[in-house]
């Protein structure tokens, strides 16, 4: 076993990881909810960058039906981010499981 390949290799798949989340910061994904009506995007890196709510589904005598909307939209998008970034990951780390 050749120690210096070993370390070699260590800090090429460090690099890639580091480059793929900066890459993953800049990729989005779109939940929607109430058919499209309200839509709430999330990147890569797990952070919500925009939330969209069509006027349409805003009912002042019903708070709380608007916030479940957007609480499944904010649930979905933050998961659907998730499971996209994982995917990046294991395509970098070769399915090794490091913790991004």
């Amino acid at each position: 076993m050749n120690i210096q390949k070993l370390m070699k290799q260590a800090q090429a798949m460090q690099a890639n990881m580091a480059q793929a989340q900066a890459k993953l910061a800049e990729k989005q994904f779109v939940a929607e909810a109430a058919g499209g009506k309200i839509k709430v995007t999330a990147t890569g890196a797990g952070m919500i960058s925009a939330i969209s709510i069509d006027p349409a589904v805003i009912d002042p005598d019903d708070a709380e039906f608007l916030q479940s909307l957007i609480l499944k939209a904010v649930q979905d998008a933050l998961t659907g981010a998730q499971k996209m970034a994982e995917s990046e990951m294991r395509k970098v780390t070769g399915g090794l499981g490091f913790p991004m």
